[in-house]
Protein backbone atom coordinates (compact mmCIF):
# COMPACT_ATOMS: atom_id res chain seq x y z
CA UNK A 1 0.00 0.00 0.00
CA UNK A 2 1.12 3.57 -0.41
CA UNK A 3 2.10 6.72 1.28
CA UNK A 4 3.23 10.22 1.11
CA UNK A 5 4.57 12.33 3.89
CA UNK A 6 4.12 16.11 3.72
CA UNK A 7 8.30 17.51 4.59
CA UNK A 8 8.73 20.24 2.64
CA UNK A 9 7.69 23.07 5.03
CA UNK A 10 9.88 25.36 6.26
CA UNK A 11 8.51 25.04 9.78
CA UNK A 12 8.66 28.61 10.52
CA UNK A 13 6.46 28.25 13.62
CA UNK A 14 9.28 25.48 14.96
CA UNK A 15 12.31 28.45 14.93
CA UNK A 16 14.93 28.52 16.06
CA UNK A 17 14.65 24.76 15.93
CA UNK A 18 13.84 24.37 12.02
CA UNK A 19 16.88 27.16 11.19
CA UNK A 20 19.28 23.55 11.34
CA UNK A 21 16.62 20.52 11.30
CA UNK A 22 13.41 20.25 9.06
CA UNK A 23 10.11 19.57 11.17
CA UNK A 24 10.35 15.89 10.31
CA UNK A 25 13.81 15.50 11.98
CA UNK A 26 13.09 16.97 15.12
CA UNK A 27 13.94 14.32 17.70
CA UNK A 28 11.74 13.02 20.36
CA UNK A 29 13.93 11.29 22.52
CA UNK A 30 16.95 10.92 20.53
CA UNK A 31 15.01 10.21 17.64
CA UNK A 32 13.21 11.93 14.48
CA UNK A 33 9.74 12.49 14.49
CA UNK A 34 9.19 11.46 11.16
CA UNK A 35 10.83 7.81 12.12
CA UNK A 36 8.11 7.19 14.03
CA UNK A 37 5.36 7.95 11.49
CA UNK A 38 7.41 5.10 9.32
CA UNK A 39 6.91 2.77 11.58
CA UNK A 40 3.24 3.64 12.32
CA UNK A 41 2.89 3.46 8.06
CA UNK A 42 4.33 -0.02 8.26
CA UNK A 43 2.60 -1.75 10.89
CA UNK A 44 -0.47 -0.89 9.19
CA UNK A 45 0.68 -2.44 5.36
CA UNK A 46 1.95 1.05 4.04
CA UNK A 47 5.33 0.02 2.48
CA UNK A 48 5.61 2.62 -0.61
CA UNK A 49 5.79 5.88 0.72
CA UNK A 50 6.74 9.24 -1.02
CA UNK A 51 8.23 12.18 0.64
CA UNK A 52 8.04 16.06 -0.79
CA UNK A 53 11.40 17.57 0.10
CA UNK A 54 12.22 21.09 -0.03
CA UNK A 55 13.68 23.27 3.43
CA UNK A 56 17.03 21.43 4.40
CA UNK A 57 16.34 18.61 1.59
CA UNK A 58 19.36 16.93 2.17
CA UNK A 59 19.15 16.48 6.01
CA UNK A 60 15.94 14.68 5.87
CA UNK A 61 17.49 12.30 2.55
CA UNK A 62 20.38 11.75 3.98
CA UNK A 63 18.98 9.95 7.27
CA UNK A 64 15.84 8.12 5.83
CA UNK A 65 17.98 7.33 2.07
CA UNK A 66 15.58 4.55 0.56
CA UNK A 67 14.25 3.42 3.98
CA UNK A 68 15.52 -0.23 3.26
CA UNK A 69 16.39 0.08 7.10
CA UNK A 70 12.92 0.99 8.05
CA UNK A 71 11.65 -2.01 6.33
CA UNK A 72 9.73 0.50 3.75
CA UNK A 73 10.42 1.96 0.28
CA UNK A 74 11.23 5.66 0.16
CA UNK A 75 11.28 7.78 -2.68
CA UNK A 76 11.64 11.89 -2.41
CA UNK A 77 9.95 14.60 -4.83
CA UNK A 78 12.31 17.53 -4.41
CA UNK A 79 10.56 21.03 -4.87
CA UNK A 80 12.61 23.49 -5.89
CA UNK A 81 16.19 24.59 -7.71
CA UNK A 82 19.90 24.91 -7.17
CA UNK A 83 21.09 28.34 -7.30
CA UNK A 84 24.81 29.17 -7.29
CA UNK A 85 25.36 25.65 -6.09
CA UNK A 86 23.19 26.48 -2.85
CA UNK A 87 20.12 23.99 -2.79
CA UNK A 88 16.90 26.39 -2.72
CA UNK A 89 13.73 25.21 -1.53
CA UNK A 90 10.41 26.20 -3.48
CA UNK A 91 7.76 24.15 -1.81
CA UNK A 92 4.70 23.70 -4.09
CA UNK A 93 1.83 23.21 -0.55
CA UNK A 94 0.29 19.82 0.27
CA UNK A 95 -1.88 19.19 -2.58
CA UNK A 96 0.55 20.78 -4.88
CA UNK A 97 3.11 18.27 -4.06
CA UNK A 98 0.84 15.27 -4.67
CA UNK A 99 -0.28 16.51 -7.70
CA UNK A 100 3.85 16.98 -8.79
CA UNK A 101 4.49 13.25 -7.80
CA UNK A 102 1.53 12.13 -9.88
CA UNK A 103 2.27 14.29 -13.07
CA UNK A 104 6.32 13.09 -13.12
CA UNK A 105 4.53 9.28 -12.93
CA UNK A 106 1.22 7.56 -11.77
CA UNK A 107 2.36 6.93 -8.11
CA UNK A 108 -0.83 7.18 -6.67
CA UNK A 109 -3.54 4.19 -7.92
CA UNK A 110 -5.35 3.09 -5.60
CA UNK A 111 -6.22 4.33 -2.05
CA UNK A 112 -3.79 6.02 -0.41
CA UNK A 113 -2.65 8.03 2.99
CA UNK A 114 -1.04 11.30 3.35
CA UNK A 115 0.38 12.19 6.77
CA UNK A 116 2.10 15.82 8.06
CA UNK A 117 5.69 14.56 8.93
CA UNK A 118 5.49 16.79 12.27
CA UNK A 119 3.52 14.74 14.61
CA UNK A 120 3.60 11.80 16.88
CA UNK A 121 0.48 9.71 16.37
CA UNK A 122 -1.02 6.24 17.19
CA UNK A 123 -3.64 6.06 15.14
CA UNK A 124 -5.49 2.30 14.01
CA UNK A 125 -5.11 3.33 9.79
CA UNK A 126 -6.27 -0.09 8.77
CA UNK A 127 -9.33 0.76 10.56
CA UNK A 128 -9.68 4.21 9.19
CA UNK A 129 -8.78 3.16 5.66
CA UNK A 130 -11.68 0.29 5.95
CA UNK A 131 -14.38 2.91 6.93
CA UNK A 132 -13.05 5.21 4.30
CA UNK A 133 -13.57 2.74 1.75
CA UNK A 134 -17.30 1.53 2.93
CA UNK A 135 -18.42 4.85 2.52
CA UNK A 136 -17.17 5.47 -0.73
CA UNK A 137 -15.16 8.72 -0.04
CA UNK A 138 -13.20 10.68 -2.24
CA UNK A 139 -10.85 11.81 0.70
CA UNK A 140 -10.97 11.35 4.48
CA UNK A 141 -9.78 13.71 7.37
CA UNK A 142 -9.00 12.23 10.24
CA UNK A 143 -10.95 13.96 13.32
CA UNK A 144 -10.38 14.10 16.79
CA UNK A 145 -12.12 15.71 19.31
CA UNK A 146 -11.13 18.52 22.03
CA UNK A 147 -12.04 19.97 24.60
CA UNK A 148 -14.53 23.09 23.32
CA UNK A 149 -12.28 25.58 25.16
CA UNK A 150 -9.56 24.15 22.75
CA UNK A 151 -11.16 25.13 19.49
CA UNK A 152 -9.91 28.10 19.17
CA UNK A 153 -6.29 26.66 18.65
CA UNK A 154 -7.60 24.32 15.73
CA UNK A 155 -8.94 24.12 12.07
CA UNK A 156 -12.56 22.85 12.98
CA UNK A 157 -14.36 20.38 10.55
CA UNK A 158 -18.49 20.45 10.57
CA UNK A 159 -20.38 17.50 9.52
CA UNK A 160 -23.60 16.08 8.99
CA UNK A 161 -25.32 13.08 10.50
CA UNK A 162 -23.70 10.93 8.08
CA UNK A 163 -20.02 12.22 8.79
CA UNK A 164 -20.26 14.21 5.32
CA UNK A 165 -18.11 17.29 5.70
CA UNK A 166 -19.78 20.73 4.91
CA UNK A 167 -17.75 23.32 6.17
CA UNK A 168 -14.67 24.06 7.94
CA UNK A 169 -13.80 27.02 10.59
CA UNK A 170 -10.14 28.12 10.92
CA UNK A 171 -9.18 28.93 14.39
CA UNK A 172 -12.69 30.12 15.01
CA UNK A 173 -13.69 31.87 19.03
CA UNK A 174 -14.54 29.69 21.09
CA UNK A 175 -18.52 30.92 20.96
CA UNK A 176 -18.50 30.58 17.18
CA UNK A 177 -17.01 27.12 16.97
CA UNK A 178 -19.93 24.67 15.13
CA UNK A 179 -17.96 21.78 16.03
CA UNK A 180 -15.15 20.53 18.80
CA UNK A 181 -13.97 18.14 16.16
CA UNK A 182 -10.38 19.29 14.59
CA UNK A 183 -8.57 18.60 11.56
CA UNK A 184 -5.13 16.37 12.72
CA UNK A 185 -3.46 16.48 9.29
CA UNK A 186 -4.11 13.23 8.48
CA UNK A 187 -5.92 12.22 5.34
CA UNK A 188 -7.07 8.69 3.22
CA UNK A 189 -7.24 9.71 -0.34
CA UNK A 190 -8.55 8.17 -3.43
CA UNK A 191 -6.50 8.72 -6.93
CA UNK A 192 -9.16 10.61 -7.97
CA UNK A 193 -9.05 13.87 -5.73
CA UNK A 194 -6.26 14.57 -7.64
CA UNK A 195 -8.48 15.73 -10.47
CA UNK A 196 -9.05 18.64 -8.39
CA UNK A 197 -5.59 20.06 -7.80
CA UNK A 198 -3.87 22.24 -11.06
CA UNK A 199 -0.35 21.08 -12.34
CA UNK A 200 2.52 23.42 -11.44
CA UNK A 201 1.01 25.88 -9.07
CA UNK A 202 1.22 26.39 -5.76
CA UNK A 203 -1.82 24.33 -3.70
CA UNK A 204 -2.87 23.97 -0.04
CA UNK A 205 -5.05 20.03 0.59
CA UNK A 206 -6.66 22.05 4.30
CA UNK A 207 -7.42 26.24 2.20
CA UNK A 208 -7.65 25.72 -1.52
CA UNK A 209 -8.45 20.98 -2.58
CA UNK A 210 -11.02 20.62 0.89
CA UNK A 211 -13.27 23.92 0.20
CA UNK A 212 -13.53 22.80 -3.59
CA UNK A 213 -14.63 19.39 -2.25
CA UNK A 214 -17.34 21.03 -0.32
CA UNK A 215 -18.17 23.30 -3.20
CA UNK A 216 -18.45 20.50 -5.84
CA UNK A 217 -20.61 18.19 -3.37
CA UNK A 218 -17.37 15.32 -3.61
CA UNK A 219 -18.22 12.45 -1.48
CA UNK A 220 -15.99 14.17 1.36
CA UNK A 221 -16.19 12.82 4.78
CA UNK A 222 -14.47 13.35 8.38
CA UNK A 223 -13.86 10.39 10.93
CA UNK A 224 -13.72 10.84 14.52
CA UNK A 225 -11.03 8.96 15.97
CA UNK A 226 -9.77 8.01 19.61
CA UNK A 227 -6.21 8.04 19.70
CA UNK A 228 -2.93 9.71 20.45
CA UNK A 229 -2.00 12.87 18.45
CA UNK A 230 1.14 14.97 19.75
CA UNK A 231 1.35 18.06 17.29
CA UNK A 232 4.95 19.96 17.00
CA UNK A 233 3.52 22.89 15.22
CA UNK A 234 5.14 25.26 17.57
CA UNK A 235 8.25 25.14 19.87
CA UNK A 236 6.24 25.08 22.90
CA UNK A 237 4.39 22.44 22.04
CA UNK A 238 7.81 20.35 21.61
CA UNK A 239 8.33 21.78 25.24
CA UNK A 240 4.89 19.88 25.84
CA UNK A 241 5.52 16.85 24.31
CA UNK A 242 9.16 16.46 25.75
CA UNK A 243 7.34 16.89 28.86
CA UNK A 244 5.12 14.18 28.53
CA UNK A 245 7.48 11.45 27.23
CA UNK A 246 9.61 12.07 30.09
CA UNK A 247 6.14 11.76 32.23
CA UNK A 248 5.28 8.39 30.86
CA UNK A 249 2.65 9.82 28.93
CA UNK A 250 2.71 9.04 25.45
CA UNK A 251 2.66 5.31 24.82
CA UNK A 252 4.13 4.89 21.49
CA UNK A 253 7.72 6.63 22.93
CA UNK A 254 10.12 5.05 25.36
CA UNK A 255 12.93 6.92 27.14
CA UNK A 256 16.25 5.70 25.72
CA UNK A 257 19.71 4.71 27.71
CA UNK A 258 19.44 3.31 31.17
CA UNK A 259 17.51 3.76 34.11
CA UNK A 260 20.30 4.70 36.87
CA UNK A 261 17.95 5.48 39.57
CA UNK A 262 14.24 6.13 39.91
CA UNK A 263 13.00 8.11 36.77
CA UNK A 264 16.71 9.13 36.47
CA UNK A 265 18.10 7.86 32.69
CA UNK A 266 21.36 8.19 30.89
CA UNK A 267 23.07 7.60 27.57
CA UNK A 268 26.63 5.87 27.26
CA UNK A 269 29.57 7.56 29.09
CA UNK A 270 28.28 10.37 31.15
CA UNK A 271 30.56 12.30 33.28
CA UNK A 272 28.83 13.13 36.70
CA UNK A 273 29.11 12.16 40.49
CA UNK A 274 25.99 11.28 41.29
CA UNK A 275 26.74 12.22 45.11
CA UNK A 276 27.81 15.42 44.47
CA UNK A 277 24.81 17.03 42.08
CA UNK A 278 21.34 17.08 42.81
CA UNK A 279 18.73 15.52 40.18
CA UNK A 280 15.17 14.80 40.59
CA UNK A 281 13.65 12.68 37.81
CA UNK A 282 12.16 12.28 35.10
CA UNK A 283 15.38 13.38 33.91
CA UNK A 284 17.18 12.00 30.34
CA UNK A 285 20.60 12.93 30.13
CA UNK A 286 22.05 11.53 26.76
CA UNK A 287 25.36 10.11 26.26
CA UNK A 288 29.25 11.75 26.46
CA UNK A 289 27.69 14.34 28.98
CA UNK A 290 29.49 15.96 31.55
CA UNK A 291 27.50 17.25 34.74
CA UNK A 292 29.89 19.07 37.07
CA UNK A 293 29.69 18.92 40.80
CA UNK A 294 27.16 21.42 42.22
CA UNK A 295 24.69 21.32 39.51
CA UNK A 296 20.89 21.01 39.91
CA UNK A 297 18.99 19.15 37.07
CA UNK A 298 14.99 19.00 38.16
CA UNK A 299 12.77 17.36 36.12
CA UNK A 300 10.70 16.60 33.73
CA UNK A 301 14.16 17.53 31.85
CA UNK A 302 16.09 16.42 28.89
CA UNK A 303 19.27 17.23 28.59
CA UNK A 304 20.71 16.07 25.13
CA UNK A 305 24.13 14.32 24.04
CA UNK A 306 28.00 15.72 24.41
CA UNK A 307 26.78 18.68 26.63
CA UNK A 308 28.59 20.64 29.88
CA UNK A 309 26.58 21.64 32.73
CA UNK A 310 28.99 23.45 35.24
CA UNK A 311 29.29 23.49 38.78
CA UNK A 312 25.77 25.62 40.35
CA UNK A 313 24.17 25.48 37.30
CA UNK A 314 19.96 25.11 37.66
CA UNK A 315 18.27 23.12 34.89
CA UNK A 316 14.56 22.73 36.07
CA UNK A 317 11.35 21.59 33.53
CA UNK A 318 13.79 22.47 30.40
CA UNK A 319 15.19 21.18 27.57
CA UNK A 320 18.69 21.25 26.17
CA UNK A 321 19.63 20.33 22.99
CA UNK A 322 22.85 18.45 22.12
CA UNK A 323 26.78 20.32 22.42
CA UNK A 324 25.17 23.38 25.03
CA UNK A 325 27.22 24.70 27.62
CA UNK A 326 25.49 26.05 30.37
CA UNK A 327 28.27 28.43 32.76
CA UNK A 328 28.65 28.42 36.34
CA UNK A 329 25.46 29.22 38.29
CA UNK A 330 23.76 30.10 35.20
CA UNK A 331 19.79 29.57 36.09
CA UNK A 332 17.18 27.95 33.71
CA UNK A 333 13.62 27.46 34.33
CA UNK A 334 11.13 26.61 31.59
CA UNK A 335 13.21 27.28 29.25
CA UNK A 336 14.70 25.00 25.89
CA UNK A 337 18.35 25.97 24.73
CA UNK A 338 18.88 25.47 21.12
CA UNK A 339 22.04 26.52 20.20
CA UNK A 340 22.65 30.12 20.52
CA UNK A 341 18.67 30.58 21.22
CA UNK A 342 17.42 30.36 24.81
CA UNK A 343 13.08 29.76 24.39
CA UNK A 344 10.97 30.06 26.71
CA UNK A 345 7.68 27.99 27.12
CA UNK A 346 5.71 30.98 25.15
CA UNK A 347 8.02 31.13 22.21
CA UNK A 348 10.26 34.04 23.48
CA UNK A 349 13.49 33.76 22.04
CA UNK A 350 17.13 35.24 23.14
CA UNK A 351 19.63 35.33 21.09
CA UNK A 352 22.48 34.52 23.77
CA UNK A 353 25.14 35.83 21.01
CA UNK A 354 23.40 38.77 19.93
CA UNK A 355 22.60 39.67 23.64
CA UNK A 356 26.38 38.61 24.65
CA UNK A 357 25.06 35.84 26.79
CA UNK A 358 27.11 33.25 25.55
CA UNK A 359 29.55 33.37 28.74
CA UNK A 360 26.65 32.17 30.10
CA UNK A 361 25.26 29.40 27.45
CA UNK A 362 27.11 28.78 24.52
CA UNK A 363 28.07 25.66 22.03
CA UNK A 364 30.72 23.00 24.37
CA UNK A 365 33.05 23.01 20.89
CA UNK A 366 33.73 26.72 20.81
CA UNK A 367 36.53 28.58 23.14
CA UNK A 368 34.74 30.08 26.10
CA UNK A 369 34.09 33.45 25.94
CA UNK A 370 35.40 35.81 28.95
CA UNK A 371 32.99 36.29 31.55
CA UNK A 372 31.97 40.16 32.10
CA UNK A 373 32.33 41.66 35.10
CA UNK A 374 29.80 41.60 37.62
CA UNK A 375 28.46 44.95 36.46
CA UNK A 376 28.34 44.36 33.10
CA UNK A 377 26.54 40.61 33.16
CA UNK A 378 23.13 42.19 35.19
CA UNK A 379 22.66 45.06 32.54
CA UNK A 380 23.24 42.52 30.05
CA UNK A 381 20.75 39.67 31.35
CA UNK A 382 18.61 42.70 32.31
CA UNK A 383 18.48 43.88 28.38
CA UNK A 384 18.29 40.35 26.91
CA UNK A 385 15.47 39.89 29.25
CA UNK A 386 13.52 43.44 28.01
CA UNK A 387 14.41 42.07 24.43
CA UNK A 388 12.34 38.81 24.93
CA UNK A 389 9.24 40.66 26.25
CA UNK A 390 9.20 43.11 23.35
Amino acid sequence: MKAMILAAGKGTRVRPITYEIPKPMIPIMQKPVMEFLLELLRQHGFDQIMVNVSHLADVIEGYFRDGQRFGVQIAYSFEGYIKDGELVGKALGSAGGMRHIQDFSPFFDDTFVVLCGDALIDLDLTTAVKWHREKGSIATVIMKTVPQEEVSSYGVVVTDEDGRIKAFQEKPKVEEALSNCINTGIYIFEPEVLDYVPSGVEYDIGSQLFPKLVEIGAPFYGLPMDFEWVDIGKVPDYWHAIRAVLQGQVKNVEIPGHQVAPGIYTGINVAVNWDKVNIQGPVYIGGMTHIEDGATIIGPTMIGPNCWICSGAVVDNSVIFDYSRLGPNVRLIDKLVFGRYCVDKTGATIDVQAASLDWLITDRRQELPTPPTEGQAIAELLKADNTAKE
